[in-house]
Order: C-alpha cells, then sequence, then structure tokens
C-alpha cells in the first residue's frame, strides 16, 4: 500500500509573538489612516489659502478685528494708505528665482500714527542700499494692496542664522526687533506684516508680489508608506505562517 502524506504541520507563532505582530499592524495602519486624513486636511488648507489670495481685498480694520480674535490672517488680502518711512527700513535675506538678494520690509505710516512693516518685494544683492534704487524709494501717499501675514511667535529653527541687526540683515521675520532697531515703540506697531502685490515700483526696484506659500504637502506618500509597511510585515508573518517546520515528516 502506498502511504498517504499527511500536510506539514504549520509553524505556532508564540503567543506573545502573535500579540507583538498584531499590535504593530495596528499602529502602522493608524499612521497611514492619520496620513490620510492630514491630507484631506493640507488639501482643504491649501485650496482655503488659494482662494484668500484672489479675494477682494479688505480694509486693514477687518484683519486687525480677526487678528484680535485669534482669526486666521495668513494670506487674507488686505488694503491699506500709509507713507512709507524709507529711513526705516529693514533687509531680510532671500531668494528670488534663483537670484540671491533681499525682502525690503518699510514701515508705512498710517493716518493715526501707527506703524505696518510692509514688504515691498526683492532687490539684488547689490540694490540692497537705498541709494541703489532711489526711484523706487516712494514718498508721497501710496495705497497697498497685499496679503497679511502673522507675526512670528520666536526663531524658526536653531538652524536659522540669528539677525545680524547691526548691518540690517535679518534670517527670520522677528517683527518686534525690526520696530526696536529704528526707534519704533512696540505699542505703535501692528503685530502683523503685508507682502504687497506685484503692482510695479518706479525703475522695478523692489519687486513686489514675492510671496511663497511653502506648505509641503507629502502626506500621500507618508500613507503609501504606513500602508507598505502593514502590508510587508503581513506577507512576513504569513510566510513564516504557511512554510513547514524543518524535520517535518516527508
Amino acid at each position: 500500500m502506498t502511504d498517504i502524506q499527511s500536510p506539514a504541520p504549520r509553524r505556532k507563532l508564540p503567543i506573545f509573538t502573535g500579540i507583538a505582530v498584531l499590535i504593530a499592524l495596528a499602529i502602522l495602519i493608524s499612521l497611514g489612516t492619520w496620513q490620510v486624513e492630514r491630507l484631506h486636511w493640507k488639501e482643504g488648507l491649501l485650496a482655503d489659502i488659494a482662494e484668500r489670495r484672489v479675494a477682494a481685498p479688505v480694509p486693514l480694520a477687518d484683519i486687525e478685528s480677526m487678528a484680535s480674535q485669534g482669526g486666521d490672517i495668513e494670506y487674507r488680502t488686505v488694503t491699506v494708505t500709509g507713507r512709507y518711512i524709507n529711513n526705516k527700513e529693514r533687509h531680510f535675506f532671500a531668494t528670488w528665482r534663483g537670484q540671491t538678494g533681499y525682502y525690503i520690509y518699510t514701515p508705512l505710516q498710517l493716518e493715526d500714527g501707527r506703524y505696518l512693516f510692509v514688504n515691498r518685494g526683492f532687490v539684488p544683492y547689490e540694490n540692497k542700499e537705498p541709494e541703489m534704487r532711489m526711484q523706487g524709494q516712494l514718498t508721497d501717499q501710496q495705497t497697498v494692496t497685499g496679503l497679511a501675514r502673522a507675526k512670528l511667535p520666536g526663531k524658526p529653527s536653531s538652524l536659522v542664522p540669528d539677525n545680524d541687526v547691526a548691518k540690517n540683515i535679518f534670517y527670520w521675520k522677528d517683527l518686534d526687533v525690526m520696530a526696536s532697531s529704528v526707534d519704533l515703540d512696540k505699542a505703535s506697531v501692528i503685530p502683523f506684516f503685508v507682502d504687497a502685490d506685484s503692482t510695479p515700483n518706479p525703475a522695478g526696484f523692489p519687486i513686489g508680489g514675492v510671496t511663497q506659500v511653502d506648505l509641503p504637502n507629502d502626506h500621500l506618500q507618508y500613507a503609501f508608506t504606513w500602508y507598505g509597511l502593514a502590508v510587508v510585515l503581513a506577507v512576513v508573518v504569513a510566510i513564516s505562517w504557511f512554510r513547514p517546520r524543518k524535520g517535518a515528516a516527508q
């Protein structure tokens, strides 16, 4: 008679190993799901910002009211009227379309005597000093349309250099120091910035409309990574489960 071979016995996972595998799978799947949720949130935020940037401009008072109530003022279109105090401009180190230079932040004095720092735009490195762009040093009353930008709560990262106030070179937008370095009382300065739009300035400088929306959206990639790791773990466990034990009867 021919012997009937019985199926090779499966490997048995120790109970603690099985529990650890289940916990790991749950964590990986949860992380993937969280990234999907973050993806939907980020897409909604980007769509909201896109709408704000093309919306009709509102008076400065509306943005101030929103800011005082803790609202999100970032990238909201605003219009404001005043006179530039050109001898108090501050220079923020920046790169624009591959060229190194500075964003020119100039306090705009409002009719009520307060000041609003306006990012007038970009100038190349060689045009840092005002005398190299005198035609752009506007002196009469100006109406500026641009995007509201929130005040930073602190230095963005330890990797960012410290601001060199003595040389008027700022590496991060410290509004309080920008104001105090030109003898402006903090109480008289609007607690946010405005990035001017692309309305041309005389002789071309500064170049307005330099606002960049730098919000990376890598959540889909991260979701695939976490879900992929969960699949790999499940496959490895399945192979281990179904592979015959060594020494099993043939």
